[in-house]
């Protein structure tokens, strides 16, 4: 008996350790897809979150264009962070955003911005020599009739009268992220990209500040998918409080314009919202259903996941 007694502890112990994992293992987990531009603030976010929840955080950013697509594609994303209203429109009007959970979290800044070693000057105006500054290299931004950064860069250089002069020197950067680094690598003279993403990256430099009548108001607006675990709705109102602000503001954001019309959630504040499917320019589909493109990220493994 004295022997069994002992046997019969270290078998409870090892079925309690191999239990461990297990449990672990069914940790409820929400999938947010965001914005590339919200890579490092909400990384920190979702970190203090994951700290005061049992809910674990997992993210994916992109451009707000191939997110809303993944989303449209049957991606199983719980939160969608878009860095433009239009996006979120989209989706909204496809019926795959809950309306009432809607919110305009933060804005931003469109700046130009150069590599820290140039000695470009530039004074963003009326009819500046953006060309000229160039030289023989090209502009960096994102995809004009996708991609939210690129869609606000255009607005500013058409308001400025320079558009059709560099229109043929744009690269088309998949999101914000890609083009800052086009930028930062020298590989392009000159890129527009937001103030919170020139903050991050040490290689670049602000030249000047588009003045924020030359475009729409950028606005980043969250909202739970149409099939959203439960869990996720807690992570969107940590998102609206005090301690994720404070992060936001820290990290070069903004707060969210006022200006523009009512969304479709019921009295809240919405950018640019138009009954017009032309006005949003989805990009061509390439078949893809991975995050694949450059700039993408996941911050629990470091990279973008192969398959869906």
């Amino acid at each position: 008996m004295s022997r069994i007694l002992p046997a019969l502890a270290l078998l409870c112990s090892t079925f309690q350790s191999a239990s461990l994992p297990a449990a672990e293992t069914k940790q409820t987990q929400i999938l947010v897809f965001a914005a590339a531009s919200l890579t490092d603030a909400l990384q920190e976010i979702g970190t203090a979150y994951e700290k005061t929840s049992a809910v674990r955080v997992k993210m994916s950013f992109d451009a707000s264009s191939n997110m809303a697509r993944q989303i449209e594609a049957g991606a199983p994303a719980d939160v969608f962070f878009s860095a433009d209203t239009q996006w979120m429109d989209y989706l909204q009007s496809h019926n795959l955003i809950q309306p009432a959970s809607r919110h305009n979290v933060v804005g931003n800044r469109l700046v130009l911005i150069a590599p820290a070693a140039s000695e470009i000057k530039l004074k963003i105006a009326p009819h500046f020599p953006l060309a000229a500054a160039l030289g023989n290299g090209h502009l960096a931004t994102g995809v004009p009739d996708s991609a939210p950064v690129g869609r606000y860069a255009r607005s500013a250089l058409s308001a400025l009268g320079v558009w059709d002069e560099v229109a043929g020197r744009i690269v088309a950067a998949e999101n914000v992220r890609a083009a800052l680094m086009y930028v930062a690598r020298g590989e392009a003279p000159l890129g527009i990209v937001y103030a919170s993403d020139a903050l991050i990256d040490k290689k670049v430099r602000v030249v000047d500040t588009f003045p924020a009548n030359t475009h729409e108001p950028i606005v980043y607006p969250v909202a739970l998918t149409k099939g959203a675990k439960p869990a996720a709705a807690g992570f969107v109102s940590y998102l609206l409080g005090p301690q994720a602000h404070a992060v936001f503001i820290r990290y070069g954001f903004t707060e969210p314009s006022t200006e523009g019309a009512a969304d479709r959630s019921g009295g809240r504040k919405s950018l640019a919202w138009t009954d017009e499917p032309s006005a949003i320019h989805p990009p061509r589909s390439s078949g893809r259903t991975r995050f694949d493109r450059p700039g993408c990220t996941d911050r629990q493994h470091g990279s973008c996941p192969t398959s869906m």
